[in-house]
C-alpha cells in the first residue's frame, strides 16, 4: 500500500524522502499558517522564529501536495519525518484523509500542530509575524529563506496563500 504525506510548507520544496508522485490535495478542517514559534530549525532558543503548521480551524481547508512515498521507503522515510518533525513536540503526527484534485481521497501523514504545547502561537497579527520572520535565523537557515520558498513552491504549482504572499512582500520590504 502506497504511503502518502501531506506536505503544506518545507514538505513542498524540501520533501527529504524519495517521492514517487505528487498530487494536489486538500486537508479538510485545518488551516496553513506561522502559529509555532521555531527555536531550532529557524531560529533559537533566545530568539525564534517562526513556522508553518496547520491549526484545527472549523470549516477551514488547506491546499497543499500529497506526496507518494517511493516503495520501499516507507520505514526510512518515516523515521526521518519524525527525527524533523517531532524535534521538539510540538507537532502531532496523524493519519488523515485528504481529497486529491485529480479525483479521490488518501491517507497521508500529516503534522499538525498541538494548540497547547508552549510554542504554539496561534492568532499572532502578520506585521508581528512579518518582524519575526525578516530577522530570525536557526540550524537549517534564515527564516526569510523557509518564507520565500514556501511561497514560491506554493506559487509554482498554482497555489496562492494571501497570508504569505503578504508576508514575503513585506518581509522583503522589511530586509532590503
Amino acid at each position: 500500500m502506497t504511503m502518502w504525506v501531506f506536505g503544506y510548507g518545507s514538505l513542498l520544496w524540501n520533501p527529504g524522502f524519495p517521492v514517487a508522485r505528487r498530487e494536489v490535495a486538500t486537508l479538510p478542517g485545518y488551516a496553513r499558517s506561522f502559529c509555532m514559534t521555531s527555536i531550532h530549525h529557524r531560529g533559537t532558543e533566545e530568539k525564534p522564529g517562526l513556522v508553518l503548521a496547520l491549526d484545527e480551524v472549523q470549516d477551514a481547508a488547506c491546499k497543499g501536495i500529497a506526496l507518494a512515498v517511493e516503495e520501499g521507503h516507507e520505514e526510512r522515510t518515516l523515521l526521518e519525518l519524525r527525527e524533523r518533525e517531532l524535534i521538539s513536540s510540538a507537532y502531532v503526527e496523524r493519519d488523515l484523509e485528504v481529497h486529491l484534485d485529480s479525483g479521490g481521497s488518501v491517507t497521508a501523514v500529516t503534522y499538525v500542530i498541538d494548540p497547547h504545547h508552549v510554542q504554539y502561537c496561534g492568532g499572532m497579527p502578520l506585521e508581528q509575524q512579518a518582524q519575526i520572520i525578516a530577522t530570525a535565523v536557526g540550524g537549517r537557515g534564515p527564516n526569510t529563506e523557509y518564507l520565500y520558498n514556501t511561497a514560491e513552491h506554493l506559487s509554482e504549482i498554482g497555489l496562492h496563500d494571501a497570508d504569505l504572499d503578504w508576508l514575503s512582500r513585506r518581509v522583503r520590504a522589511l530586509t532590503v
